[in-house]
């Protein structure tokens, strides 16, 4: 991707977390403006691999470290931070909103 279409894209993403944190007073507040975003956008459920194994993000939460995703594999259940949290090739829709939240934590696109 060329310097430019880079900055498009972080011109998008800088919008999104604009609309996100608007009204936000400090860091908790912004993760939650995210989280809400998130939770409202994103095209649940999804399945994508996390080391070694495929699941089916199922929902997401926020937890004091941040926004995780809820991630099923048969009947067992584990977190995910969104931050780290692989995408399958084909992105569910609403899934700006992870993208937003990563450039919010300054974290390049993956």
């Amino acid at each position: 991707m060329g310097a430019r279409a880079d900055s498009q894209v972080g011109a998008r993403l800088d919008k999104l977390v604009q609309a996100a944190t608007v009204h936000a007073h400090g860091e908790d507040e912004e993760i939650a403006g995210l989280f809400a975003k998130v939770q409202k956008h994103l095209g649940m459920p999804f399945v994508t691999k996390v080391p070694g194994e495929e699941v089916k993000v199922i929902g997401v939460d926020l937890l004091v470290g941040g926004i995780v995703a809820i991630c099923a594999r048969g009947s067992q259940r584990r977190t995910v931070g969104l931050l780290n949290l692989p995408l399958p090739t084909s992105a569910p829709g609403g899934a700006e909103w992870i993208h937003a939240y990563r450039h919010w934590a300054g974290l390049a696109p993956q």
